[in-house]
């Protein structure tokens, strides 16, 4: 995937980064198993229409999509801050067949489960509409 960077990040950094992408693997997130796997118990998400999921929710809907189809997108100037120890905040632009949005994610630790998605949002925008800051 093009743009992604991580700079001389910690392995925190990297580890969330790694956890993105196995997140917009058509086959994991098609997979309520795989997902479940890497969705925090208290996951929400704002998606680019302007809905809202739980992580129930969401597990629900991906049911009804069935097995994986399509391309994961092309995603761009993908970058990891740190926050907290546990806590590490990743930015990003995706396009999936002529869709744009600015996209981004909390990934959170815990002892339990390790690396999970906490919380993720998405903003849709064209060419020529905002930029992400660089």
């Amino acid at each position: 995937m093009a743009g992604v960077s991580n700079g001389d990040a910690p392995d925190a950094a990297t580890a969330a980064i790694e956890g993105e992408l196995r997140f917009l693997d058509p086959a994991v997130y098609t997979s309520p198993p795989l997902l479940g796997r890497l969705l925090h118990p208290e996951f929400r998400s704002f998606g680019s229409s302007g809905r809202a999921w739980t992580r129930e929710s969401y597990i629900d809907e991906l049911r009804e999509w069935g097995p994986a189809a399509g391309s994961p997108g092309t995603v761009t100037r993908m970058t990891a801050r740190p926050l907290a120890p546990d806590l590490v905040l990743i930015t990003f632009d995706i396009d999936v067949n002529a869709r744009r949005a600015h996209r981004s994610s909390l990934w959170r630790r815990t002892e339990e489960a390790g690396w999970q998605l906490y919380f993720t949002q998405g903003t849709g925008f064209t060419p020529g509409d905002m930029d992400a800051p660089s």
